[in-house]
């Protein structure tokens, strides 16, 4: 069981990938299997006795937050991050949550429509053993963009290899040989005081934050690539979903 660390299941975005169901409904309440992926992931959280948990919301907001309450939060504490005024993507998202997040020293975030049997204990565990300020669970698949990191599995940049940028910062802290680079799960444990070192503002994604603070934090990443993980953002991974996740 973990102590003082809670859930942010990010739940605002508009889901265009799962069109027309989010046409007349938010992404994080498509069903696999009877149960909604919301619910999924708050029961996911709280196998490793994560029991507070932040839900951001936008698209279909309402729907959301009835959903939670018709539920009583699935038997979680369920806390509402609001920002149907404006979706900010995930760092701007995270930044918005600041105060609801305050009390925790570490938090899991997590996507919505992200379905897996990782063992979150593990990922906690090596994120409070390296002390570092975020770790990244990753994986050895195909994708087009990739995070870049060093042989001490410290993030030290990203590349898109469709379009060939390559983000390195200035003071990347490269090895003797070259970054490795791993496909991202969408699923991070966080230190709390990464709101004191956040310089960005307004919409700004992850990624964009983890490239302005790797050069000089630890940020590291956990090789999960033995651990079943499905984005469930598109229909036939719907399909998909409902053989691997009763």
């Amino acid at each position: 069981m973990t102590k003082n660390i809670a859930g942010f299941i990010l739940a605002a975005g508009l889901g265009t990938r799962l069109k027309p169901w989010t046409d007349h409904h938010p992404k994080a309440l498509a069903m696999v299997n009877g149960k909604s992926l919301l619910q999924r992931n708050i029961e996911y959280l709280q196998k490793f006795g994560i029991t507070d948990v932040v839900v951001n919301v936008h698209h279909f907001a309402d729907q959301i937050i009835q959903a939670i309450e018709t539920n009583k939060g699935w038997g979680s504490k369920i806390s509402i991050s609001d920002e149907t005024e404006e979706v900010l993507e995930t760092g701007g998202g995270l930044l918005k949550a600041k105060s609801l997040l305050a009390e925790n020293e570490n938090f899991v975030l997590m996507n919505c429509d992200i379905l897996t049997d990782l063992d979150l204990n593990i990922l906690i565990n090596q994120h409070k053993e390296n002390q570092a300020l975020a770790t990244l669970a990753v994986a050895n698949r195909e994708t087009s963009r990739y995070l870049l990191f060093n042989e001490n599995q410290e993030m030290v940049g990203w590349k898109n290899i469709k379009t060939e940028e390559i983000k390195l910062p200035a003071k990347a802290k490269l090895g003797k040989t070259e970054p490795t680079p791993m496909a991202f799960s969408g699923i991070h444990v966080i230190s709390n005081a990464i709101f004191a070192k956040i310089n960005l503002t307004g919409k700004f994604g992850m990624i964009d934050l983890y490239l302005d603070l790797c050069a000089d934090n630890k940020i590291i990443g956990y090789d999960h690539s033995k651990d079943l993980v499905l984005d469930v953002g598109k229909p036939e991974a719907v399909l998909r979903a409902e053989g691997l996740f009763k």
